[in-house]
């Protein structure tokens, strides 16, 4: 059985055991959707209320179709969700309180570990390069 996207047994006590593996691959997943700077940058101005693609597109001076192919992911992954408003679309986080205790975690995080993960040879700004 499946549950919030983790595959669940019953444990010997009655209650469910949570599959570790499926659990952190789905975390993992998570992480994925939001280690982009751009889909990153996306939900942290939609932290602020909806806005349209020509919004964000203005905000994070990327094309609209960038734009638009990083909302498509961050939906696809349930981050974000849309309504229509005209002719265009407002797109909002659908778990706004959430993502932002991971932000906020996020930002505590990094100012324990200072410039490790910058200076990381595999993850940080050096291996773009």
């Amino acid at each position: 059985m499946l549950e919030d996207g983790a595959a669940v047994t019953s444990a010997g006590d009655g209650a469910p055991a949570v599959d570790e593996s499926a659990a952190l691959t789905a975390a993992a997943c998570m992480f994925r959707s939001l280690g982009d700077p751009a889909r990153l940058a996306i939900v942290r101005h939609l932290t602020l209320g909806e806005h349209k693609v020509v919004e964000l597109t203005e905000h994070l001076g990327l094309a609209q179709s960038t734009v638009s192919a990083h909302l498509s992911c961050l939906r696809d992954c349930g981050l974000v969700t849309s309504r229509p408003q005209g002719r265009a679309s407002m797109w909002s986080l659908t778990t706004a309180p959430q993502l932002l205790a991971l932000l906020a975690a996020a930002e505590q995080l990094l100012s324990a570990t200072g410039d490790a993960v910058a200076l990381c040879p595999t993850y940080g700004q050096r291996s773009r390069s």
